[in-house]
């Protein structure tokens, strides 16, 4: 069975909930998913991994959240080579020159470090509900789709 790992932070709640549609989406696509909170996961985790899934709200201002921020440099320390990943967020559309740019970030961090990175990133307005909660399901059966055809049995 494909293992996946979603990681994410959240301040409040809306990138969490993000993060608990996805693995909904990708447990009812057979995938076996471990859920961590950013503060208390390891870079170094990743690598066990099958896919990646990462998460971060964008604080006001453009900034990645303080509850990420460690992980994200800490990501330097690791080769991501090839690993299949996507990243995901909330943001404020009222911040419009810097909504959801951590997901911006965070992906072109990923693709420095050499993961393949198989989704455009998702991002949704404060929190998912509606139209955004469909989007996120679909993000976890697209992640699942790519992770069964480029990590064959």
């Amino acid at each position: 069975m494909k293992k996946i790992l979603i990681i994410y932070a959240s301040m409040t709640g809306n990138t969490e909930v993000m993060a608990e549609i996805l693995e909904h989406s990708l447990l009812e696509e057979g995938l076996e998913v471990t859920v961590k909170e950013a503060l208390r996961a390891k870079p170094k985790e990743m690598l066990k991994y099958d896919g990646i899934l990462l998460g971060a709200y964008t604080y006001e201002g453009g900034e990645i959240g303080d509850e990420f921020m460690l992980f994200y440099e800490e990501m330097d320390q690791v080769d991501l080579t090839g690993k299949l990943m996507a990243v995901f967020g909330s943001g404020d559309t009222f911040y419009r020159d810097t909504y959801c740019v951590a997901v911006d970030i965070i992906t072109e961090k990923l693709i420095e470090l050499g993961a393949n990175v198989v989704l455009e990133g998702l991002k949704v307005d404060l929190i998912p509900e509606g139209e955004d909660e469909e989007r996120c399901l679909k993000f976890g059966k697209d992640f699942a789709e790519k992770v069964k055809e480029l990590m064959p049995s």
